[in-house]
């Protein structure tokens, strides 16, 4: 009943004003004018290129987060800080070149997080379900795998001397981060305690195993997956009473214990929770291993802010760690949990894992330089998750539309999914919203289909960037360019020949003025010598 009369009452209001509720300013032309050609004098300061090397490479994965999910976190960043929404700026939207990604996998139209991975990661297209490698594999069959290994740009830039980590707000071995180090036919295999025997017994690797054998000394890794990492039925140190945290390797493995002994050596720290985490000196670790979680993190709106870490928290230790190697690093960071929340259908779960990665940019872009760090932002694939319905400016990016539905008489959210578990029927009629707190956390938004989890959706997605060559990130792109164009930046992998002649040239060009000069000083000896020899 209150929701109720709010709804009533805010349409009332909203009718009874008459008139847009926005700021004086933008009433006088000269205000979006000024803007304008404050935009256009900044754009025409692009016209000089970065084409500098780039020694710092960052990739920062929202999954699941497509151009409407981007926009809501617009808004709903706006609306934290007491503003409408619409006008605000999220850190990713001042990169100052964009392009759209097309997220197809090379066997569905739809993509899936793993084949995607494998695109933007390994710089080349995949099956759906199967990670870092190529098309010839065919999901869940163990023995299309040898010889159809593709390597990531993670890799690449390890082999180029470089640090890299891994942040994930995820499991460390979920379907993102394993593409960046694991060869997969199956991305459901985390441990060797979700493969089928038959594939076990055939050679073929589960991904948290690969996480540690086939990159030696990946520096930092950032994330959840405990479980997968210790002995079946072994209890968790954080939850030991509850049995779905418990181990899951059949090989009793202690994949942990063999990395603490392996690194004993190198100023290596593994921790569990926050505090051991902020507890640690930067300047004094090398090698970090953090798993805060048995599974994924949890929603950042639902996140333990004593003893579980923010995205933010883990980039910046990430970066301390990583940036203390003078050849420079590569960092994925996945804000993973945005993709779970619309899977789920709750928004409002989603919205606010968008608004934690972009604040987690923001600190990345403080601690690094455009100079020498390519930053990219992109998602793998979008979902479908939407918002409209004519909503006022200000409208509360989780509030309701300013009318009723002309066919059944009942109100309903801006934010809609079209599948997903909020479709509901009351007496053979759509559920009335207004009985209900769409505000809630875990609210689930009404959607057009029913199903028990929303899926993906198949449009083009954004690609942000800034940096060193961040121009060649432009138009539109298959996804699978993204880390040619990274590689190329940072002279590593097979884009090495431009920097060599470049470097070359530059040398050159540099060591020009002084052979110029000595070759002056010994014309005129040479010539003084010679009218000297003439005159005797």
């Amino acid at each position: 009943m209150k929701v109720t009369i709010l709804l009533i009452c805010s349409c009332l209001a909203w009718e009874g004003l008459g008139k847009p509720q926005f700021p004086d300013q933008e009433k006088d032309p000269l205000f979006w004018n000024t803007w304008a050609q404050r935009t256009l004098k900044n754009a025409l300061t692009l016209q000089k290129l970065n084409q500098n090397t780039a020694k710092n490479l960052i990739l920062f994965l929202g999954d699941g987060m497509g151009i409407p999910t981007v926009t809501a976190a617009r808004i709903l960043k706006g609306q934290l800080s007491r503003q409408s929404g619409e006008e605000t700026q999220l850190e990713m939207d001042k990169f100052p070149f964009v392009a759209l990604s097309k997220t197809y996998n090379t066997n569905a139209q739809v993509a899936d997080s793993a084949g995607t991975a494998t695109a933007y990661l390994c710089g080349v297209k995949a099956n759906e379900g199967t990670v870092g490698v190529s098309a010839a594999a065919v999901r869940s069959q163990c023995n299309t795998t040898q010889g159809n290994e593709v390597t990531s740009i993670l890799r690449w830039a390890k082999e180029a001397g470089k640090s890299v980590g891994i942040v994930t707000t995820t499991r460390v071995n979920h379907a993102t981060p394993s593409a960046a180090y694991a060869h997969c036919v199956d991305r459901d295999w985390y441990s060797d305690g979700e493969m089928p025997a038959e594939a076990v017994q055939a050679g073929c690797k589960d991904i948290a195993r690969q996480l540690f054998e086939n990159i030696p000394n990946i520096d930092v890794i950032m994330g959840g997956g405990r479980k997968y990492m210790f002995p079946k039925n072994q209890s968790d140190v954080e939850y030991p009473g509850e049995k779905k945290h418990f181990g899951t390797r059949i090989d009793r493995r202690n994949l942990v214990e063999e990395w603490n002994n392996r690194m004993k050596n190198k100023n290596a720290n593994y921790v569990w929770n926050k505090k051991e985490l902020l507890s640690l000196n930067p300047n004094s670790v090398d090698y970090l291993l953090g798993l805060f979680e048995p599974g994924d993190l949890p929603y950042d709106l639902e996140r333990n802010n004593e003893t579980d870490p923010s995205l933010t928290e883990m980039v910046e230790v990430a970066i301390k760690i990583l940036k203390k190697n003078p050849s420079g690093f590569y960092l994925l960071v996945e804000g993973g949990r945005i993709d779970h929340g619309h899977h789920e259908g709750k928004a409002k779960q989603a919205l606010h894992e968008a608004v934690e990665m972009d604040r987690a940019i923001g600190h990345a872009g403080l601690m690094t330089s455009i100079y020498d760090t390519m930053t990219v932002v992109t998602a793998d694939h979008s979902h479908m998750f939407n918002f409209g319905g004519y909503t006022p400016r200000g409208n509360t990016i989780f509030g309701l539309a300013p009318m009723l539905s002309d066919v059944d008489q009942k109100p309903f959210t801006a934010i809609l999914y079209g599948n997903g578990p909020g479709f509901k029927v009351v007496n053979g009629l759509r559920e009335n919203v207004s009985t209900l707190d769409y505000g809630e956390n875990n609210y689930k938004a009404q959607s057009a289909v029913p199903l028990s989890m929303e899926t993906h959706g198949g449009e083009d997605v954004a690609v942000f960037a800034k940096g060193p060559m961040a121009h060649l990130l432009h138009g539109v792109h298959e996804q699978n360019y993204i880390p040619h164009v990274m590689a190329y930046a940072a002279c590593i992998g097979q884009n090495r020949d431009h920097c060599m002649s470049s470097s070359g040239a530059s040398s050159l060009s540099a060591a020009l003025p002084s052979l110029t000069a000595l070759l002056t000083v010994i014309l005129r000896h040479n010539v003084a010598n010679m009218l000297g020899y003439l005159f005797i």
